[in-house]
């Protein structure tokens, strides 16, 4: 949305719901995702969170909810921006938004940040599991590796349609194929709270060097690996246009380790689930960057519910790299890269 109109509905809105807040100059801040717009209350230091469209297909409210359950149940951890207030759906606001502190800092910096990312997945994983009744509304699946399963292969029913090479495709199929192996086996790793969108874009390095992770809209309780690998697989660290960077192995091994000590035994026991759930994860990278494809050209929908992956909801410049990544990670330059660090890291992660 135009800078002009959004302010407009946001001043609406803040004067109904926030009355005290309402009174603030706002500043729409420059589009770096798809799933939101960030909007500025110069001088409270807070930010208006409004989103696009639903990562997860909820509703306008049920959005909302989840994502008010993702920063208040990551809290605990120390290092989220914390939740002040819910701006509920209006007419000029269909979708809603959140009220949350503004964290001051910069962009990460890669390899530097590393250690501070790792501490920060950690506070996270070594929270106390809640009970199954006090999980709702963040995903909780019974099994959660058969449930990321289902999730990476609905994404990958748009390999078919999408720009990709047969090379590619018969590396992701491979990959796949050890994916359904890893889920037809019984073992599976301790489940805890994770972010799930753990890409170094999504923090801001304060002025004592804690890395704060300020995106949070698709926690779950699912394994740590997840996040260890989304915050240092290529698909990651190359995705925002502030953080960009590629990692050796070496480098990738320095956030593991960093990480295991940070939690302790729970490291140990993680360990031999490192690489497949890192594979597994970047499976889920390169089938959503199919879907993405897919969809992106189609128009904005009309309603305030679900998932809307259109172009037209984002700045062009914005769009512009998210296809220029797409395309490179489908790349056979960009797979074989990752087959190769796989390899690489298997050997020492055992």
């Amino acid at each position: 949305m135009k800078a002009e109109p959004l302010h407009q509905a946001l001043h609406s809105a803040l004067l109904a719901q926030h009355p005290a807040l309402a009174g603030r100059t706002l500043e729409l801040m420059r589009d770096k995702g798809l799933a939101h717009d960030h909007v500025r209350l110069l001088g409270s230091g807070l930010l208006a969170r409004l989103p696009k469209q639903s990562q997860l297909g909820l509703s306008a409210s049920d959005n909302l909810a989840y994502q008010t359950a993702c920063f208040e149940r990551a809290a605990a951890g120390g290092h989220v921006p914390r939740l002040v207030g819910v701006i509920a759906p209006t007419p000029g606001l269909p979708r809603g938004g959140l009220l949350v502190e503004e964290i001051e800092g910069r962009p990460v910096r890669l390899p530097g940040d590393l250690a501070a990312i790792a501490e920060t997945l950690a506070s996270l994983h070594v929270l106390p599991l809640p009970p199954v009744d006090a999980r709702a509304p963040l995903i909780d699946a019974a099994d959660a590796l058969a449930a990321l399963q289902s999730e990476i292969r609905a994404q990958a029913d748009y390999l078919a349609q999408a720009r990709i090479e047969s090379r590619s495709r018969g590396w992701i199929d491979e990959a796949l194929q050890r994916l359904d192996k890893l889920v037809a086996e019984p073992a599976r790793p301790a489940k805890c709270l994770i972010s799930f969108d753990t890409h170094p874009g999504n923090y801001i390095v304060t002025g004592d060097g804690r890395a704060v992770l300020v995106d949070l809209e698709k926690a779950r309780y699912s394994y740590a690996a997840l996040d260890l690998a989304h915050a240092t697989l290529v698909t990651s660290t190359t995705w925002d246009v502030d953080s960009g960077a590629e990692l050796t192995a070496a480098q990738v091994l320095q956030l593991y380790e960093c990480w295991i000590r940070a939690v302790g035994a729970q490291g140990d026991f993680e360990r031999p689930w490192l690489v497949p759930l890192r594979e597994a994860m970047w499976l889920w990278a390169v089938t959503w960057c199919s879907k993405w494809q897919v969809l992106e050209p189609r128009r904005a929908a009309s309603g305030a519910d679900g998932e809307d992956w259109s172009a037209s909801r984002s700045d062009a410049t914005l769009i512009a790299h998210i296809r220029n990544r797409v395309e490179t990670y489908l790349s056979p330059r960009s797979i074989a890269s990752v087959r190769a660090e796989l390899a690489v890291l298997g050997q020492v992660l055992r």
